[in-house]
Order: C-alpha cells, then structure tokens, then sequence
C-alpha cells in the first residue's frame, strides 16, 4: 500500500507537472485510467468486489486499481487545495465530508457496497495529502510547518491509536 502511494504521488505529480496538463488534466486523465482499469477487470473477472480477489489475475487488477486510485486522489488533492483555492483544511473538510456521505449511504441505503467501497478508497487519498500538507507546508502556504518526520510520526500514531479504538474483527462470511 504505501508503495501504490507513493507510485501514486509520483505519477500525479508527472501527469500535472511533467505533462503540462495541470491538476484539472491530470484528474481528468487519471479518472478516465481508473474507470477503464475497473471496467477491464469487471469484464475479464466478473466483479470488481474485493471479496471476488481469489487468484493472482484479480489480485493484479486489484493493485492496478489501487494505484490508478491512489493517483487519481492525489491529483484530486492537489487540484481541490491549490486550483479551487480550498486549501488545506479546506480541501480536507470537501472529503472528510464526502466520506462521511458515503459512509452514511452504506448504512442507510441500499447503494452497491463495492460502488461505496471503491469511492470512499478514492476519496481517502486527497483527504491523507490534503492533511499531510497541512501538517508539513509552510505557514505562509497555509500549513503548520512540521517537519516530515514530525508529521509522519503524528500520522503514524494517529493510525496506531485508531487501530486500538476500532479493533478488526473477522469478515461474517467465508471469502
């Protein structure tokens, strides 16, 4: 996972910056490669469900996906932040927001889960780099001017106390 995120911040930044083509593009062009690599894996496999992941063939579409994810959520991130003129916080509230619309519509509705899943994966990323550059930009830039190893402990622990209060559990049916 943190290998497809960092792919994934690479490649947004490559997509916006080395490409020319700017947040807006760069989101652009990476919904379509999301859409198109999900759409590929339903048609050969059959599903996009993580609970279908059963070989190596779903397993690789799977990654594929996560990555174009990943990419897409940063250059979501950045566009919102910096493009729209949110910022940060601002950028972080967007999607903190929208996943917690999602996460409303997974329990009160009957909207496809897999459909939830795969919009709340995408919509995790912009809101980490939205909080991860608050956390480390300069104060001028609208950020907190922690050091990236500051900033990467604090999220660190931040995980490692959320695992303690939200103890997995095992899934209800056999995969």
């Amino acid at each position: 996972m943190i290998a497809t995120t960092t792919v994934g911040t690479t490649l947004a930044d490559f997509f916006d910056r080395s490409l020319g083509i700017g947040y807006l593009g760069g989101t652009l062009s990476l919904l379509t490669l999301l859409f198109a690599s999900l759409l590929t894996w339903r048609l050969v496999m059959g599903s996009v469900a993580v609970e279908s992941i059963t070989t190596r063939k779903a397993e690789l579409f799977y990654w594929v996906t996560i990555m174009f994810s990943q990419t897409l959520g940063t250059a979501l991130g950045d566009w919102t932040a910096d493009s729209a003129g949110l910022g940060y916080t601002g950028a972080a509230s967007v999607f903190g927001g929208l996943l917690l619309l999602l996460s409303v519509a997974y329990y009160r509705t009957k909207m496809s889960h897999t459909f939830l899943f795969w919009a709340a994966f995408v919509l995790t990323r912009p809101l980490g780099a939205a909080l991860g550059d608050f956390l480390d930009k300069p104060v001028a830039h609208g950020g907190l001017a922690v050091s990236r190893f500051t900033a990467s402990f604090v999220l660190l622990a931040f995980i490692a106390v959320c695992l303690l209060i939200f103890p997995q559990r095992a899934s209800r049916t056999q995969h």
